[in-house]
């Protein structure tokens, strides 16, 4: 059983689980075509440091390179949708790592805050309350700019 601070996760078969050792803030909403492929809707996500998470199964993930900057993944099994990350750092340094937040057991309390592609959402989904909100434009400008200009700066799974 997870502590307070941890969460569980995985596949619709089982075949890779997880444990997020880091609890999330909050829940994260993208309505890109790529994502709305993937998830056959939304895509609702938590941003997650890899390196808080345990893998079992791991041999089971398939690694799918969605575009130039970023890659998702599902088991190889059943095709549930595990994560998501960016291929190289970003103009900040940074990288990006995404849970699939249908793959975790329990979301618990957690809040759904903001939404990504907010121009690209179809005309019938609404959610209730406020949430910050990103175009296209500024959600590529903040995260699709390698700082390297792509050379050799993958992230690791």
């Amino acid at each position: 059983m997870a502590d307070a601070g941890e969460m569980t996760g995985g596949c619709l078969c089982g075949a890779v689980r997880f444990t997020l050792h880091q609890r999330p803030a909050n829940i994260d909403v993208c309505h890109c075509s790529m994502c709305r492929k993937f998830s056959g809707g939304i895509e609702l996500g938590v941003d997650a440091d890899p390196d808080s998470i345990d893998w079992q199964g791991e041999e089971n993930i398939q690694i799918y390179a969605s575009s130039d900057w970023a890659e998702r993944s599902f088991c190889r099994i059943c095709g549930s949708g595990l994560f998501w990350r960016t291929r190289r750092r970003l103009g900040n340094g940074e990288t990006l790592f995404g849970l699939c937040a249908g793959a975790i057991d329990d979301l618990g309390d957690l809040k759904l805050t903001s939404e990504i592609y907010i121009d690209h959402k179809p005309a019938g989904y609404a959610f209730a309350g406020a949430t910050d909100k990103k175009t296209q434009a500024e959600a590529e400008a903040e995260y699709a700019a390698p700082a390297d200009g792509g050379k050799n700066d993958q992230i690791r799974h």
